[in-house]
Order: C-alpha cells, then structure tokens, then sequence
C-alpha cells in the first residue's frame, strides 16, 4: 500500500471557504473521504490481530472483542 498524501493547508483552506462547490467536486470529496475511512478500518483490523493479550488489556478489549473487531469487513462500522 502506498502512503497517503495530505492536501497542503492552502488547499483545505480554499475548499473550506468556497460558498459552493460544483456536484462533481463535492462527490469526489465524499468518495475520497469513503476510501479514507475504509483504508483506515483495513489496517487497524489487520493490526488488531497482532495485538497481544496484555496490548488488548492496555486498550480495554478482551481477545473476544478484539477477534470480532478484526473480523469486520473494512466498509462496516
């Protein structure tokens, strides 16, 4: 996988203060927003695996918690 890249500031900062925006710029916001979220559920659930049992104590799981957590496809909640 490859590292994802974070808009400058002066990128956020003219998206946060134009007063609209075209439909097909607010759905590629949404859709990379999607993909984001998604992303991040794959790995932490990868990486929830590997967790030791006194890892998961120190988060507050238990290994039933965190098997199940782990698996959850990554597009649900």
């Amino acid at each position: 996988m490859t590292h994802a890249q974070i808009p400058s500031p002066r990128t956020l900062a003219f998206l946060n203060e134009a007063k609209e925006m075209p439909t097909l710029a607010i759905v590629a916001i949404e859709f990379a927003v999607c993909v984001t979220k998604w992303a991040t559920r794959y790995r932490t659930r990868r990486a929830l695996k590997q967790l030791t049992v006194w890892q998961l104590d120190d988060v507050g799981l238990t290994p039933r918690q965190a098997r199940d957590e782990a698996a959850k496809v990554f597009w649900r909640a």
